[in-house]
């Protein structure tokens, strides 16, 4: 609960930043370098590298690194009262990633659940005129949905055998490794980026990057990714909530959409969360 409070803050500290002229691939850079410099103070704790298995936290890297980029996208083009419920169908997700890598059965209760989901992304996807780009911000929200649910499973699947203070810290220097890697190609420089952004970006990314360690410390101690899924994802609630009653905080505009939109994207972060209670409840 505590994670998913702490993201929509700083989901919206990095909406304005963006708002401010930050790019995608800033943001991304400077919250893989954050989260790098975070998650490498885990090494001290107990674990063991692997190192004929290294392409299994170098995929996970991967995996993160696209959960991350495409969560930018989708807050730059959007919303956040929009993009936040979104992310919550990770669950579902993660329910269907389950029944093929980890072997579980798929229960009808699962496919009301994707119903009820697909409803409530078509709620928060009435926008009127308000918004015209929620399509890419639904599109990428559920990209990094699906990034973000198979980095769950695998966690779980691969990480015990090498402990929280190995298989983690490597994931995320990965993930930085990759991102250096392909800079060279998007011609991505911090030095363009508006020095009044600088605060709001480096606060959002790192409150992210903390928010992240702590969700994934909470799976690693207690190991049932449904569950943990389900508390999480009333960030998307809360993201309307906060848009609704502190927005202005953040200098955000949702506020000035009509109270219409606002009230069918609570009734849809609701439904979301409904969705991902079947799941549970299964």
């Amino acid at each position: 609960m505590v994670s998913a409070m702490v993201y929509v803050i700083g989901a919206l500290l990095v909406k304005r930043a963006s708002e401010l002229g930050v790019g995608i691939w800033q943001s991304a850079v400077v919250f893989n370098l954050i989260s790098a410099v975070i998650y490498s103070n885990l090494f001290f704790l107990a674990g063991t590298v692997h190192w004929n298995l290294l392409w299994q936290p170098a995929l996970v890297g991967v995996l993160f690194f696209g959960g991350q980029l495409l969560t930018f996208v989708s807050l730059k083009k959007g919303d956040v009262s929009v993009a936040t419920p979104v992310l919550g169908s990770k669950i579902i997700l993660v329910a269907i990633f389950s029944t093929f890598i980890l072997s579980a059965g798929v229960k009808p209760t699962l496919w009301l659940a994707s119903i009820l989901a697909v409803v409530a992304i078509a709620l928060l996807n009435w926008t009127g005129k308000a918004h015209r780009q929620a399509g890419i911000t639904i599109l990428s929200g559920v990209g990094a949905a699906a990034c973000y649910a198979l980095f769950d499973v695998l966690v779980k699947t691969w990480a015990p055998a090498w402990g929280f203070g190995k298989f983690l810290p490597l994931t995320i220097l990965f993930n930085a490794l990759w991102t250096l890697c392909i800079l060279p190609f998007f011609r991505v420089s911090l030095h363009s980026v508006p020095t009044a952004s600088w605060k709001w970006l480096a606060l959002g990314s790192l409150l992210i990057s903390l928010q992240s360690l702590l969700f994934i410390f909470t799976i690693f101690t207690f190991g049932d990714v449904t569950s943990v899924n389900i508390v999480y994802s009333s960030r998307g609630f809360w993201s309307v909530v906060a848009v609704w009653l502190i927005g202005h905080w953040f200098h955000n505009k949702e506020q000035q959409l009509a109270g219409r939109i606002l009230q069918l994207r609570m009734v849809g972060a609701l439904l979301m969360m409904a969705a991902i209670a079947l799941v549970f409840l299964a």
